[in-house]
């Protein structure tokens, strides 16, 4: 065998290596924004069933307007932001309007046995448990990725093309990470 053909064999495996390492990453990163769009999905449906809750809630808490306003907001910054880090924002501030609004329920014996209200509260904790499901793939999708970008061989093929690291969704709220407390 040839010194020459040798090198070819070696050049083509080089060459076919580089391009399945640059594919995968492609695919990599393809399914962290495939999985990202699921959550806008599911916060969507979110949002969009949050205002149902807050119709019925206006029948009976009419002077809750505070915290009305709250949800309406969180709904409008969801509605007009313009990334992903802005999405999880908005979704931040509305995990804390919905408690204060569960909280405004609590005071009201009446809402709280509307049949109305207790099918918005079902479909929402439903779509919360949805919303989990899609976070923890995203974050999958996140590990695999910065995992074969920073992993050898496959690192050299990432910095050439200038692949960069992604953010998990993680909990911005310091209070949400706390241990809650139980009391009786």
């Amino acid at each position: 065998m040839s010194w020459t053909l040798i090198f070819l064999i070696i050049v083509w495996i080089a060459v076919l290596y580089f391009i399945m390492t640059y594919n995968r990453i492609i695919k990599l990163k393809n399914n962290i924004h495939n999985s990202f769009a699921d959550i806008d999905v599911q916060m969507k449906l979110r949002f969009d069933l949050i205002e149902n809750l807050v119709n019925t809630v206006k029948w009976y808490a009419s002077h809750e307007k505070e915290t009305l306003e709250k949800l309406t907001q969180a709904r409008t910054n969801f509605m007009w932001a313009n990334n992903a880090q802005e999405k999880l924002q908005a979704d931040n501030m509305l995990t804390g309007a919905l408690k204060s609004l569960f909280a405004v329920a609590e005071n009201y014996p009446d809402l709280k046995a509307n049949q109305n209200f207790l099918q918005l509260q079902t479909e929402l904790s439903d779509i919360e448990n949805k919303i989990a499901a899609a976070r923890r793939f995203f974050n999958s999708s996140i590990n695999e990725y910065n995992s074969t970008i920073q992993s050898f061989p496959s690192n050299f093929v990432a910095k050439m093309f200038e692949f960069q690291e992604q953010k998990f969704f993680e909990i911005e709220n310091v209070q949400e990470k706390e241990v809650p407390k139980v009391q009786f």
